[in-house]
């Protein structure tokens, strides 16, 4: 389906698939995927979208709560991103991470689907005090490569161009993309997927901005550590997720206008 007439389109991940840092749960969650099926619903208006993403979600979540479903709803293209949730983790494994995603990948690939995954940038770059994890995703990245390319899985390379480093692709928690950022996450999969009227236009550059230098860059990380980085370490060491108590935002196969019936959460607002 090179032409990008898929009729089924289901997403698989976490919370960046869900749509956190584009939106928020009382207006409303938008994010890459939803972004992503509008521009293949602009090919064909008559495409259904399902979104099973949960934020908090690592990939051995993703594997046992959403793959099943996934494939229940018979897609014809499927997007699968997680991961980045097992980074963080303490005791991290690259491949047993790449091997749970690797097994969502051979199930739906299976069924005919065209499934598509991608690539994290350098979190060291977007966030300094994160430096010490940056090669758990390069490791990663290494195992998705070589997991998608036994099962025919798409790629799309979001890893390589500095522009997914900016800041201002991220929201202030650094953890997930801004507006902006999530329209550039679905232009790259639009492109890997050749989309008509897709380009390489995503990989550009923003232009040139004031960059914090010394103190003003020393106290900026200080206030994001004390705003998001401890709030996360604590729900770590109390055995909780963002995820608690949620369920997909869209778990079922509806045209892009359609409203699901029932809401994305049974717990309180929470940040991510």
């Amino acid at each position: 389906m090179n032409s990008g007439e898929y009729l089924r389109y289901v997403a698989l991940g976490d919370s960046q698939t869900e749509g956190l840092g584009d939106g928020d749960d009382i207006i409303g969650l938008r994010g890459w995927a939803d972004r992503l099926a509008e521009r293949l619903a602009a090919v064909n208006p008559s495409l259904e979208y399902a979104n099973l993403a949960v934020r908090g979600r690592v990939a051995g979540q993703v594997r046992t709560e959403q793959r099943g479903p996934a494939l229940a709803l018979r897609p014809d293209l499927v997007t699968v991103v997680a991961g980045v949730n097992d980074l963080l983790r303490p005791r991290f494994d690259a491949a047993e991470v790449a091997g749970h995603l690797e097994e969502v990948f051979t199930a739906l690939a299976a069924t005919g689907a065209h499934v598509v995954t991608l690539t994290f940038p350098d979190v060291g770059k977007i966030a300094p005090l994160a430096r010490p994890v940056r090669s758990r995703v390069f490791d990663l990245n290494v195992g998705i490569r070589a997991a998608a390319a036994r099962h025919g899985v798409t790629v799309a390379e979001t890893a390589g161009h500095a522009v997914t480093t900016d800041p201002r692709l991220w929201s202030a928690d650094r953890l997930h993309a801004s507006p902006l950022g999530h329209e550039r996450i679905a232009a790259a999969v639009a492109h890997a997927l050749h989309l008509p009227g897709s380009d390489d236009a995503w990989t550009l550059p923003l232009p040139p901005r004031e960059v914090p230098a010394g103190r003003q860059a020393a106290a900026a990380e200080l206030r994001w550590a004390a705003a998001f980085l401890g709030p996360w370490l604590v729900r770590r060491l109390r055995g909780r997720s963002s995820g608690d108590g949620r369920t997909a935002k869209r778990p079922q196969l509806l045209p892009l206008s359609a409203t699901p019936d029932s809401p994305a959460d049974t717990c309180p607002r929470e940040s991510p």
